[in-house]
């Protein structure tokens, strides 16, 4: 289980990612909503995503962010990039995450990109494998961060020291 991070000690920015308009069409017409899609960091190694739905886009915008505020993981690096290669999935979307070299700027589309700016992943290689859509990209690229593991955290599950495992 992920430790709480709470949102109230961090300095939060958000993006929108998407928005999109949703049409239900009822008896006297058509009633408009929007959704949004927004994604929250710090640029330190916190990061979230949330959805809100609302009459109107600002509203929208504003309950994804409180949504996104509650939704924080933390995110380990390795200077400025990830610790290792990985691939994260959710429905029909997966992303590849790679660590990059120093210098070699944030590699990744649309979605994936925001994710990674707000993490304060600066140098990162990736690769949308299978659906594009914005939302199923976003959670596929949560569960990669999710599951990726500092070089200590391996070495504690183990049972050897961190030195044992670079050698």
């Amino acid at each position: 289980m992920a430790e709480f991070i709470d949102p109230n000690k961090l300095e939060l920015e958000d993006t929108v990612v998407s928005i999109n308009r949703i049409t239900k069409v009822v008896k006297g017409g058509r009633r408009l909503r929007f959704a949004a899609l927004v994604v929250v960091g710090d640029r330190n190694g916190h990061v979230g995503f949330g959805t809100g739905k609302a009459q109107e886009v600002p509203d929208a915008i504003r309950k994804a962010v409180e949504d996104g505020r509650k939704n924080l993981i933390s995110v380990p690096k390795v200077g400025t990039t990830i610790p290792h290669e990985i691939i994260g999935t959710y429905g029909g979307g997966k992303i590849m995450l790679k660590p990059a070299e120093e210098g070699s700027g944030v590699a990744a589309g649309g979605a994936v990109r925001s994710v990674m700016e707000l993490a304060g992943i600066d140098d990162v290689t990736s690769k949308r494998l299978g659906s594009d859509t914005p939302i199923n990209a976003i959670r596929a690229t949560f569960e990669g961060l999710k599951a990726l593991k500092s070089a200590e955290k391996v070495a504690t599950l183990r049972g050897v020291s961190a030195q044992h495992l670079a050698e």
